[in-house]
């Protein structure tokens, strides 16, 4: 068989094999896989996230100011807006009876201090009797004891003394920080507990965004990241970054404006650091673009 022979015939083979294979039903599923001309294609994702959250304080820097001790509010002297420093009155709680009782303890002081320097020249007096052999050992002894024992009534009486003075200083309320009063939460001639607030202070030159960022988006939040803050009712924004990134998630505590947004997914709260000075009030919504 020439060469032409076997060229024609392999040829051939390759026509007779194809047509089996297109025409075969099992053999034609499996040689190769079918394309739905109609099926959906999942567009690229993008990497920008834009969310909602406020504007908080740093930790520590809002305080509730409350006493740590029960009384009616005699003073309130601070106004809502005010500016205050840290240790600066904000109130003072009515201590008429425990002024009256400081005076009646060291009034009683005065009266053991008299009474030690009588027992001091008393028990130096029978000393010297008793050196002399005019006096007896029981009289000198007795005057040493009557001044140990005023002596003791001394240490007792500024105990309570100390004590009354530290209830005192208690109704006088200050600032633990300086900032501004945010919000009288009692008002002067009230009644106040113990911890119950009388006023809200903040330090507002130390706030930050506080943005609900949905868990499907965590992978695209990056630490010192670039943010622009919108806000509504403003015709600019504001540059931001990502401050901090906390390692849990948690419940949605906005309802997002937009109604294409789920309410039921876990986000995360993710810190914002401004950095430029702006306008905003604390509590105030604000929309977030993470670049």
């Amino acid at each position: 068989m020439n060469k032409r022979l076997w060229i024609f015939l392999l040829v051939i083979a390759g026509v007779v094999g194809y047509l089996v294979l297109k025409t075969h039903p099992v053999l034609a599923n499996h040689a190769a896989p079918k394309v739905d001309a109609n099926a959906p294609t999942l567009p690229p994702r993008s990497t920008a996230v834009r969310t909602e959250g406020r504007l908080a304080t740093y930790p520590g820097a809002q305080v509730n100011v409350s006493s740590e001790r029960a009384g009616i509010l005699d003073v309130l002297a601070v106004q809502e807006n005010q500016k205050v420093a840290k240790g600066q009155l904000i109130g003072h709680l009515r201590s008429h009876d425990l002024e009256a009782q400081i005076a009646q303890e060291k009034a009683r002081l005065a009266e053991i201090k008299a009474d030690i320097r009588l027992y001091e020249l008393e028990a130096q007096r029978y000393k010297k009797l008793f050196e002399a052999r005019v006096g007896t050992e029981q009289a000198e002894q007795k005057a040493e004891r009557d001044l140990e024992l005023a002596q003791a009534r001394l240490g007792t009486e500024e105990a309570t003394i100390a004590e009354l003075q530290t209830q005192l200083d208690k109704t006088y309320i200050h600032a633990p920080i300086s900032g501004v009063v945010l919000k009288r939460n009692k008002q002067q001639g009230e009644n106040v507990d113990i911890g119950e607030s009388i006023v809200t202070i903040a330090d507002l030159n130390r706030v930050r965004i506080e943005a609900e960022v949905d868990e499907f988006d965590l992978a695209n939040v990056k630490l010192n990241e670039q943010v622009v803050i919108h806000a509504e009712g403003f015709d600019r924004t504001w540059k931001a970054h990502v401050e901090e990134i906390p390692g849990q998630v948690e419940g949605r505590k906005l309802k997002p404006e937009d109604p294409g947004r789920p309410v039921d997914t876990r986000v995360l709260l993710v810190k914002i650091a401004f950095d430029e000075p702006t306008p905003l009030k604390l509590g105030q919504r604000v929309e977030v673009d993470l670049k």
